[in-house]
């Protein structure tokens, strides 16, 4: 995908992978448009890139099909569009099932269907023109799971099929397809309970900056699935080879960091 001089979009853009992810491509030449439910925060970003604000919550389709048509209208045809913006939610047994339901209503709208949306609205013009590129970002947790994280797990598990559907439909039209893996980034969406599980485990936490290079080269060699975190690819081999062994090592992970039922 050739970077430069092309109109690149990012949700979740004012902060953490989505805001390296914005300098980074505006490094490459791109103009940048940032999308981000915090305005401030987006306005912010784009200022430091020469880009664009606006404020969108991207749940919501028909503001993000506005937010679409909006730098559509100043800059022209998007050429790469990157579905960042994402939520986690920590299980808690104690929680009201109201607030649950909550967690995962708003986890599926965020993580998945804000793929969705995105999709829809840009792959006719896309289509037309005969060649664009989407990078849904998802999680390791989507080829894996996050222990103590259900409503996350999920929906990871589920922008992965949609990115992977996609892939399938499109990518004999012209339309470049990537789905990004990443495991533990150093963002503010790093918890507690991904603390205890980082200690048990071990491995590397990555800046925002090297996930954001590592992703940037993943589109550039026209990689499906982008790992910035190499390792990732292993212990998804190994899941898939000894299914009942993974659930049990799980497990294990699970007590050794301390983590309780739901």
């Amino acid at each position: 995908m050739e970077l430069r001089d092309s109109v690149a979009v990012v949700t979740g853009g004012g902060a953490g992978i989505g805001a390296a992810l914005c300098r980074k491509l505006r490094g490459e030449g791109a103009r940048v448009a940032v999308l981000d439910s915090n305005t401030e925060a987006a306005r912010s970003v784009a200022g430091a890139v020469q880009g664009m604000a606006v404020g969108v919550d991207v749940s919501d389709e028909i503001k993000l099909c506005a937010a679409i048509r909006e730098v559509e209208n100043q800059w022209g045809a998007i050429d790469v569009f990157v579905s960042n913006a994402g939520v986690a939610f920590a299980d808690a047994a104690e929680a009201a099932a109201q607030t649950e339901n909550q967690h995962w209503r708003r986890s599926l709208d965020v993580n998945l269907m804000a793929h969705v949306y995105a999709a829809r609205a840009l792959l006719p013009g896309m289509l037309q023109r005969g060649g664009g590129c989407l990078v849904n970002i998802a999680s390791a947790a989507g080829l894996l799971s996050q222990i103590g994280a259900a409503a996350y797990s999920a929906s990871k598990h589920a922008a992965v099929g949609f990115a992977e559907s996609l892939a399938i439909s499109y990518a004999d039209r012209g339309i470049q397809v990537a789905v990004v893996c990443p495991q533990y980034v150093a963002t503010d969406l790093i918890d507690s309970l991904d603390r205890r599980l980082i200690e048990a485990v071990g491995g590397e936490v990555l800046s925002a900056e090297k996930t954001a290079e590592r992703i940037v080269a993943g589109i550039r060699a026209k990689r499906f699935l982008i790992l910035p975190h190499p390792e990732v690819a292993g212990f998804f081999r190994r899941k898939a080879e000894d299914y009942d062994a993974w659930i049990a090592a799980m497990g294990a992970l699970k007590s050794r960091a301390g983590i309780d039922g739901a």
